[in-house]
C-alpha cells in the first residue's frame, strides 16, 4: 500500500524527468544556432557533440559511486539544477570555443549524473508502488522535450538570442528542481533494494547470450536517435535550407511520434507479441529513415522524423521486457546490462555521422543518415531474440529501467 510519502517522491520524479527533458531538448534542438555563433567547422562540430555521450558515461559512473553513502535523490537534487546552469553557460561563451568546450563537457558530465540518479528514483518509485511506472515516467520526459524544442523554434522565430533563451528555459528547470527535489527519496528511503553482494551474485546466474541479441537491436535503435537528436536540426538548417525556427520542429514531431507510440506499444506486444511488433517497428523505422534521407525539403524530412520516431520507439521498451525474461533472480541484472547498449548506440550515433557528414560539404549529413538507415535491418536479424525462452525463476512482467532518446 502507498503511502504520501511514496506519492510526494513519484510526483518529484515526475519533475526530474520534465527537467531533464526541457533541458536536454533546448540545447540540442538549437546546436544550428550554436555552430553558427562559434564559426565551428562540421569535423569539429562533431568532435563537440561526441563529448556529450562520452563524458556522460563519466557522470553516469561516478554518481553510481555516490549513491551507497548518499542515496541517489541528494545527487539529484544538486546535478539537475547545474544541468540548467551549464545550458546558460554555453549560452554566455559567445565566440570563445574553449570556454564552450568546458560548458559541454560540464553539461555531458551532469547529465550523466541526473541520467543515473533519476533512473535510480524510478526503480525505487516502482519498487514502493510495487507496479510498473517506467513508462509514465518518459513520457513525462518526451513531452518536456517537445516543450523545449518548441521553445527553440519560438527563440529562433523572435530573434532571441541564445543566452536569453537558454536563461528562460534553464529558469524555469531551476524552479521546479529546487521546488521539488526535497520531496525524492532519501538513501535509508532507498536502502530495501537488492544490495550489491546480491546484485554480484546474481549476474553469475543471467545468461549473456539472449541479452546480446536484443542488445544489439537497441544499439541501432539509438544510433538512429542520436544520428537525429544530434543532427536533425543542422540537417534541415543546412542542407534543406529551412529557416532557423523551423529547424528544431524535426525533433519535435520525432519526439510526439514517440510519445503515440509509446502510448499503444504495449496494447500491440500482447495482442501480436514482441517479436511481431519490432519487426513492425524496424520497417517503420527504415521507411522514416528513408523519407529523411531522401527529403527534398523540410516539409517532407519534418513528417518523416516522425514515422521514423513511430518505428524506434518501440525497440527500447521491448528489450527491457526481453531481458526481464532471462533473469532468473528479478533484481534487474539482465535490464542492466541491456541498457549498457544505448550508450554505446548513442556514442556510435555521434561518432558515425559526426565523421561521415564532413567528407561531402553538400550532402554529408544526408550521406550520414544512410548509416542508421541501413543497420536498422539488424533489427530484423535479432527479432526473434526479443521472445527468449524464459529460464526459470524470471518475471517477465517485472518494471524495467530504461535511458530517454535524446
Amino acid at each position: 500500500m502507498t503511502t504520501t510519502r511514496d506519492r510526494q517522491a513519484r510526483f518529484a520524479t515526475y519533475a526530474g524527468f520534465a527537467v531533464q527533458g526541457l533541458c536536454f531538448a533546448s540545447l540540442v534542438t538549437q546546436v544550428p544556432q550554436i555552430q553558427k555563433t562559434h564559426h565551428l567547422s562540421d569535423a569539429t562540430l562533431s568532435l563537440v557533440l561526441l563529448m556529450v555521450p562520452l563524458i556522460a558515461g563519466v557522470g553516469s559512473v561516478l554518481s553510481g559511486l555516490l549513491f551507497p553513502r548518499v542515496g541517489s535523490g541528494p545527487v539529484l537534487r544538486v546535478a539537475q539544477p547545474a544541468v540548467a546552469v551549464t545550458i546558460v553557460l554555453v549560452g554566455l561563451t559567445g565566440d570563445n570555443d574553449p570556454a564552450l568546450y568546458g560548458a559541454v563537457a560540464l553539461f555531458g558530465l551532469f547529465v550523466g549524473a541526473v541520467d543515473a540518479s533519476m533512473n535510480a528514483q524510478a526503480v525505487t518509485v516502482e519498487r514502493r508502488h510495487g507496479i510498473s511506472l517506467i513508462t509514465g515516467f518518459y513520457a513525462v520526459w518526451s513531452v518536456a522535450g517537445i516543450l523545449g524544442g518548441l521553445w527553440a523554434s519560438l527563440c529562433n522565430k523572435i530573434d532571441l538570442s541564445l543566452l536569453t533563451g537558454f536563461a528562460i528555459a534553464s529558469a524555469l528547470g531551476i524552479a521546479v528542481s529546487l521546488s521539488t527535489g526535497h520531496r525524492l527519496f532519501r538513501r535509508e528511503e532507498e536502502a530495501d533494494g537488492p544490495s550489491a553482494s546480491e546484485l554480484k551474485a546474481a549476474g553469475r546466474r543471467v545468461p549473456w547470450r539472449p541479452i546480446l541479441v536484443v542488445g544489439a537491436a537497441m544499439a541501432v535503435a539509438y544510433l538512429a536517435d542520436s544520428a537525429i537528436s544530434s543532427y536533425g536540426a543542422k540537417y534541415l538548417d543546412d542542407e534543406l535550407s529551412s529557416s532557423d525556427w523551423v529547424a528544431p520542429l524535426g525533433y519535435v514531431a520525432y519526439q510526439v511520434a514517440m510519445v503515440v507510440s509509446r502510448a499503444v506499444a504495449d496494447l500491440g506486444v500482447r495482442r501480436s507479441g514482441a517479436v511481431r511488433i519490432v519487426r513492425i517497428g524496424g520497417l517503420v523505422g527504415i521507411a522514416g529513415m528513408v523519407g529523411v534521407v531522401a527529403a527534398p525539403n523540410a516539409y517532407v524530412a519534418i513528417p518523416a522524423f516522425a514515422v521514423a520516431g513511430l518505428g524506434l520507439s518501440v525497440i527500447a521498451p521491448v528489450s527491457y521486457t526481453a531481458a526481464g525474461r532471462v533473469d532468473p533472480t528479478g533484481l534487474g541484472v539482465a535490464v542492466a546490462r541491456v541498457n549498457i547498449f544505448n550508450y554505446v548506440g548513442f556514442v556510435l550515433g555521434a561518432a558515425v555521422v559526426g565523421a561521415i557528414a564532413p567528407v561531402s560539404d553538400e550532402n554529408g549529413l544526408r550521406l550520414a543518415f544512410i548509416v542508421p538507415t541501413v543497420l536498422i535491418l539488424v533489427v530484423f536479424a535479432t527479432a526473434k531474440g526479443f521472445a527468449p525462452r524464459p529460464v526459470p525463476g524470471a518475471k517477465p512482467d517485472a518494471p524495467a529501467m530504461e535511458r530517454p532518446v535524446a
